[in-house]
């Protein structure tokens, strides 16, 4: 069966996680993604946080799935013929590197555009134009500046980062949006266009409940925060959701570091809810009974709640709630998620087997398309499409050797 993205060529200039978050989905839906690296060291991720020695790392192995590796020596004058003839053959050009970086390439806009005018050029950069431009971003920075870290935690504590990757993998699922749209507007067209995607706008993007409840406290407190006391800004509110249910992390048994489970109360769940944890008085008094009612007692229904969850294990408090269409989730670590049976059978978790460092598990792709099934295949070896790639270009294997030998690959 085809794939959504057959016959797209992706030529993938990115680094690190944002830029190959990107590309690893396009490479998921079809699309022929190379990725140019520079000689000897490839990208930066093949040896940072090795489990292995002298194996491609994890976090390379987890972000480059189903591409191809070529090496070019962008500072030589062969490695950049080599690049501009990739370029009349592709469809797209990702790249994440600094401002101004595949500029200095000597390969401007206006003359990718000269070189492919259906080229789709798509970037991650740190910030937009403006005073933040030039500044250097990291996941975390990214989370600091987009309204993330100040919302996120306890009120008596610290700003605390995500561990979701909301900072790059966040901004790349949004660079893929942009691609997508550009691709589609082209068939109509038939011109290419730049897509810039800033990782600042892409977790601002992510944040927007709490831009919408910063307007909200102009009109007084927000009710359904957990917090005493507000100021003049969204404070942070531990597991409070702020949404329209509340919600909150109780305490199970046995009492381990992730032995709870949120759950959220609904006004059709409060009487269940009663039921279970053995006070079905609650159901029908006057100062329980509505959501308005419990809303300044909130953080003592959730005691309630987790006086008796912390007889019970998370999975059989899960079952429980579940039985009553109560929306819960139990804490799951990165432990219980890798041997999860059921990720592993909806393909969520794959095992993949790498050369060097054997198999290994990866996350599969989130996007399910009925006419386009994703087979999650391995990262590629640095260069390993080198003959492949350029045979395709119409080199011959005499030209091949000579460009290694003069460092151009």
């Amino acid at each position: 069966m085809g794939k959504a993205l057959d016959g797209v060529r992706v030529l993938d200039l990115t680094h690190v996680q944002s830029g190959p978050s990107a590309t690893q989905i396009l490479a998921w839906l079809g699309a022929d993604v190379i990725k140019v690296e520079a000689p000897g060291r490839g990208d930066i991720t093949r040896g940072q946080l090795r489990d292995l020695p002298g194996v491609d790392s994890l976090y390379f192995t987890m972000l480059n799935a189903n591409k191809r590796s070529i090496t070019l020596n962008m500072k030589s004058d062969e490695g950049k013929a080599v690049f501009g003839q990739l370029v009349t053959t592709a469809d797209v050009l990702v790249e994440n590197f600094g401002p101004g970086v595949v500029d200095r390439f000597g390969f401007t806009w206006d003359r990718l555009r000269e070189l492919n005018p259906g080229l789709v050029y798509a970037s991650i950069k740190g910030f937009g134009a403006g005073r933040y431009a030039h500044f250097k971003a990291y996941e975390v920075i990214a989370q600091a500046m987009g309204g993330s870290m100040s919302t996120t935690g306890f009120e008596d504590g610290p700003p605390l980062a995500t561990g979701a990757q909301i900072g790059d993998s966040g901004t790349g699922i949004h660079l893929v949006a942009g691609i997508l749209a550009a691709l589609y507007q082209r068939t109509s067209t038939g011109r290419g266009q730049r897509v810039q995607v800033a990782m600042q706008d892409a977790v601002l993007n992510l944040c927007r409940v709490k831009l919408r409840d910063q307007q909200r406290l102009a009109h007084g407190p927000l009710g359904e925060y957990p917090n005493e006391t507000f100021a003049d800004e969204v404070p942070r509110s531990g597991n409070a959701s702020g949404g329209g249910q509340p919600g909150w992390a109780v305490r199970c048994a046995p009492g381990g570091p992730n032995d709870y489970i949120y759950v959220i109360i609904q006004p059709v769940g409060w009487k269940p809810i009663t039921e279970l944890i053995g006070k079905p008085e609650l159901a029908d008094d006057p100062a329980w009974a509505t959501p308005e009612a419990r809303l300044d007692k909130l953080d003592k229904a959730f005691a309630l709640i987790e006086e008796w969850a912390e007889r019970h294990t998370k999975w059989e408090v899960m079952d429980a709630l579940n039985a009553h269409d109560i929306p819960c989730g139990p804490i799951l670590s990165t432990r219980e998620l890798i041997e999860d049976e059921t990720l592993a059978d909806l393909g969520a978790v794959v095992e993949v087997e790498h050369p060097e460092r054997g198999a290994y598990k990866t996350v599969g792709s989130p996007l399910k398309l009925s006419d386009s099934p994703v087979d999650v295949q391995r990262s590629p070896l640095l260069g390993e499409h080198n003959g492949e790639v350029l045979a395709e270009l119409g080199y011959l294997p005499e030209q091949l050797t000579k460009l290694k030998s003069i460092g151009a690959i």
